[in-house]
């Protein structure tokens, strides 16, 4: 055996240096239950909360701690989120009539059922797809209505804009604005809009930016549902964007609704002061 003196001119390390760092190795760890909590959030969430967002969800539980100390740590724990991929292009060329551009990329609404958003996004699984046509408010991102098909059909977005139109009342009148997609120039769903009372909006042709509220939702799905999961079968998939859905709803919290779920934010008293 080699005597420690020996170890120490060898590693040409102090030996009171030494013994700090055996101290210091020995020292509990402060940050144990911080360190606890935020693995107990993002494992609660799938790996889907960047630092932001847990940080967020730990200033709820009542942990007032800096979201660069959460970064930091999180980094060290190897915790990270996921990555957002590309999506779907539903655009075919020209196909019937556009609709002028009423939102310029004003996404902003003050409150609900003022301004809706619509596309749909493609789900390739061993040789099989699967196609989703949702409907997001703008006001707080909540998705209040979708579809899915295993053909991009029209029924499919019929069938969307049909539950979409059920949570109108009778004097609620949203815009509603898509890409140039063929299924948005057809004439059986112009028509069921302006029976509706309901204005039409369109991208410009090819400029995803117009539509940036769904895209982003299309990303957030696939990054934290599609990719990393394993789904044996179309069908297993389909009853999992549903259950996404409702969680994205329901329980992913967004950190420009004071921290809240869509939901939530909807729900909330409309004389709530600004955190």
């Amino acid at each position: 055996m080699h005597s420690l003196e020996g170890l120490l001119e060898l590693a040409k390390l102090a030996r009171s240096t030494f013994y700090y760092r055996q101290k210091a190795a020995k020292r509990s760890d402060r940050h144990a239950a911080l360190k606890a909590a935020i693995k107990a959030i993002f494992d609660s969430h799938k790996g889907r909360y960047g630092y932001r967002r847990v940080t967020a969800q730990l200033h709820r539980l009542g942990r007032r701690v800096n979201h660069k100390t959460v970064q930091s740590l999180m980094a060290g724990m190897g915790l990270k989120s996921l990555v957002r991929p590309k999506k779907y292009r539903s655009y075919r060329g020209e196909a019937g009539r556009t609709a002028p551009d009423l939102l310029q990329r004003k996404f902003g609404a003050d409150r609900a059922k003022r301004k809706w958003v619509t596309d749909v996004t493609e789900f390739s699984l061993a040789g099989d797809k699967l196609y989703l046509s949702p409907v997001m408010d703008l006001y707080n991102g909540e998705i209040v209505a979708f579809e899915t098909a295993r053909r991009p059909r029209f029924k499919m977005v019929d069938n969307m804009l049909t539950k979409a139109l059920a949570r109108l009342g009778e004097n609620e009148r949203p815009i509603l604005h898509s890409d140039q997609g063929w299924q948005y120039q057809m004439s059986a769903f112009q028509r069921r809009l302006e029976a509706r009372g309901l204005q039409q909006s369109m991208s410009r042709k090819g400029n995803c930016l117009d539509n940036a509220p769904m895209e982003s939702f299309f990303a957030i799905l696939k990054s934290e549902l599609f990719h990393p999961g394993t789904f044996d079968t179309v069908q297993s998939l389909d009853d999992a964007i549903t259950d996404y859905i409702d969680y994205y709803n329901h329980r992913r919290i967004k950190l420009k609704l004071k921290g809240l779920a869509p939901v939530q934010y909807r729900n909330q008293p409309l004389n709530l002061p600004t955190q």
